[in-house]
C-alpha cells in the first residue's frame, strides 16, 4: 500500500509541476496555460530575473514581431510561394532572433552577471561561458 501512495504522490507532484520551457510544451492546450505558468519558477535554472516594465515590453514586442514573421512563413508555404522567397524571409526571422538574443544577452551581462560579480559570486562567469557555448552551436 505504501508503494501505491508514493506512486500517487509522485504523479500528483508531476501534475502540479508547470513548465515555462518551450521544449516541454507538447500541445496547443499547454500553450493556452502559459499565462498561468509565467509566475512559476522556470524549470531551466530555477532563477528569476525581475525586469522593468519597459524592458519586458520591448522584449515582448520583439518576440511578437518574430511570431508574426513565422506566421508569415507558414502563410507563404501554404500559398506555394517560390522557395528563394521563403528562404529570404527565413533569413529575416533568424536575424530577428539573433537581435533579440543580443539585446537579452547584453542586459544579462550588465545586470545579472555584473551584480553577481560585485557580490563575490564568480560562479556566474562559468554560467555565462556555458550559456555562450550553447548559443554558438
Amino acid at each position: 500500500m505504501a508503494v501505491k501512495d508514493n506512486e500517487k504522490n509522485s504523479v500528483n507532484e508531476a501534475e502540479q509541476k508547470k513548465s515555462c520551457c518551450a521544449a516541454d510544451v507538447k500541445t496547443a492546450d499547454a500553450l493556452q496555460d502559459m499565462d498561468a505558468v509565467q509566475d512559476d519558477v522556470c524549470c531551466c535554472s530555477g532563477k528569476h530575473k525581475i525586469r522593468s516594465p519597459k524592458e519586458k515590453r520591448d522584449l515582448m514586442n520583439r518576440l511578437k514581431r518574430i511570431e508574426g514573421q513565422v506566421r508569415g512563413l507558414q502563410n507563404m508555404l501554404e500559398r506555394d510561394v517560390y522557395c528563394p522567397d521563403i528562404l529570404v524571409q527565413t533569413s529575416a526571422v533568424n536575424a530577428a532572433l539573433n537581435s533579440f538574443s543580443r539585446v537579452l544577452l547584453t542586459s544579462h551581462i550588465r545586470t545579472c552577471v555584473a551584480d553577481n560579480i560585485r557580490e563575490g559570486n564568480d560562479e556566474v562567469i562559468d554560467e555565462l561561458a556555458a550559456t555562450l557555448q550553447k548559443m554558438m552551436k
